[in-house]
């Protein structure tokens, strides 16, 4: 029997939760390590010239202690996936939760420029490891009619983490009178923003006690029981459960772990498959989205906007990040990810194009021109909006569900920690590259969301509506 004959067997395609309320606070609850990458991406925004100005360094040592908690992003993802195939998804969410708080501390009370670095680190490992396991955690509970909007959790929880930690930025810098190094309970401003990442961190901690196990995990070890109690919780007990177990069995080929040896396999060393999720990952961050998070205060600061406004910019660009997630969760499941996909990159390309021409220009007394300075600030919300609309979320639902089951947690550590790579790269290289020619970087990131356009029309198949056990 095939894997598509049982799923209408066990009736998983059309399962409906009786409590669909509790199957979307399991969602929150696991998407809270997105939050936790969204906040810890923008909080440095708020702390990056204060960083500068304390330990006295050009652009492009600062952009590295910016950019080096992704190198942690990119180990944590990686080896996510075999550890949340040995002890499970919930315990890899409690160990991410213990890492981050550990730290926000350690980051609020550097004692030197190379131990920020090393708790930046410590930090990144954190939310790489969360990156992972929120969206395959989220795709393996999540019934198949719902799995697009729950799916996309993942990316609200990022949006609202960016807004509130730049709303917090915003609040403790008019506490501490405008300045980054102003005094606030005895530290300055900027360590205080880092430290309150405590907060966030602990509660998806607890949060991960209060949500069960993922059933294709405990088949996978053997407590079927178990899981036949959580199918029944997110999918209904109107489905046949014997079937769906089969079913999840079959898709797992015996209880096959995934490992990075499984990924092998093509002519270009890894399976065609995670090819295309790697290239999903890339494409999202090379169209140069964690600028906008990472450095828009200071990029708006370097065309003239004083540095109150510049943070206000900065928190209305993640309203418009959080209207835009909004719109892809309704859309998703209906238009599907392919469809989005493109919508996203030509809108993203017409607006980095108008932030590429508007940068081009000379400042006169040391601002953009009227015109071309109102251009860039509205062209940069229209990036941002289809950019939230489109690869923000469907990346994150694409790669928690386009893998077979038994190669899933390897090949989404795999392409996460291309992501995290690949988010390294644009954040380390854009201090350097503005200081070289704004527009010319700006072009750069424009090539490459137009070349994420005949990506998905050659590579990307939809997944919108399918079992997990129909991927191949």
């Amino acid at each position: 029997m095939t894997s598509t004959e049982q799923a209408s067997k066990s009736g998983a395609q059309a399962a409906h939760p009786d409590h669909l309320g509790h199957v979307i606070f399991i969602a929150a609850a696991a998407a809270m390590g997105g939050f936790l990458f969204g906040y810890d991406s923008s909080v440095i925004n708020g702390a990056v010239e204060a960083i500068r100005g304390r330990y006295d360094i050009g652009s492009a040592a600062l952009a590295q202690v910016i950019a080096i908690a992704l190198i942690g992003c990119a180990i944590g993802a990686a080896t996510a996936g075999r550890i949340a195939d040995r002890i499970g998804r919930i315990r890899c969410m409690q160990i991410s939760a213990v890492l981050f708080t550990i730290s926000a501390v350690g980051s609020a009370l550097p004692f030197a420029l190379y131990d920020l670095a090393f708790w930046r680190i410590v930090g990144g490992f954190a939310i790489g490891m969360a990156s992972v396991i929120g969206p395959a955690y989220i795709a393996e509970v999540a019934p198949p009619a719902y799995r697009g909007r729950l799916g996309s959790f993942q990316q609200a929880a990022i949006v609202i983490g960016i807004a509130v930690s730049q709303l917090v930025n915003w609040g403790l810098l008019n506490a501490a009178g405008g300045d980054q190094r102003g005094k606030l309970m005895g530290l300055e401003a900027w360590q205080v923003m880092l430290g309150v990442m405590v907060i966030p961190a602990v509660l998806y901690g607890l949060l991960s006690f209060a949500i069960p196990e993922s059933p294709r995990f405990l088949i996978s070890v053997g407590k079927h029981e178990r899981a036949r109690e959580i199918l029944a919780e997110v999918e209904g007990d109107k489905i046949d459960m014997d079937a769906r177990v089969a079913e999840i069995e079959h898709g797992m080929h015996s209880e096959h772990k995934s490992t990075f040896k499984d990924l092998l396999g093509g002519s270009f060393f890894f399976k065609p498959i995670v090819w295309v999720g790697i290239g999903l990952s890339v494409f999202q961050q090379f169209v140069g989205i964690n600028v906008a998070f990472y450095y828009s205060s200071t990029l708006w600061q370097s065309v003239g906007v004083d540095p109150t406004d510049s943070f206000l910019y900065s928190f209305t660009t993640s309203i418009i990040n959080i209207a835009g997630t909004v719109i892809a969760m309704i859309f998703v499941d209906r238009v599907g990810r392919r469809p989005l996909a493109l919508i996203g990159s030509v809108g993203m390309v017409i607006g980095l194009a108008l932030e590429a021409w508007a940068f081009s220009f000379d400042l006169v007394d040391g601002k953009l021109p009227a015109a071309q300075g109102w251009t860039a600030l509205i062209a940069a919300h229209v990036f941002v909006l289809f950019f939230a609309l489109s690869w923000g979320v469907v990346v994150w639902v694409f790669l928690g569900e386009m893998f077979p089951n038994r190669i899933r947690a390897a090949a989404l550590g795999v392409a996460a920690s291309a992501q995290w790579i690949a988010n390294w790269a644009i954040t380390a290289s854009f201090p350097s590259l503005a200081d070289w020619n704004l527009s010319a970087t700006y072009v750069i990131y424009t090539v490459f969301a137009a070349l994420s356009i005949p990506f998905v029309l050659k590579y990307v198949k939809e997944t919108k509506g399918k079992a997990l056990e129909e991927m191949g």
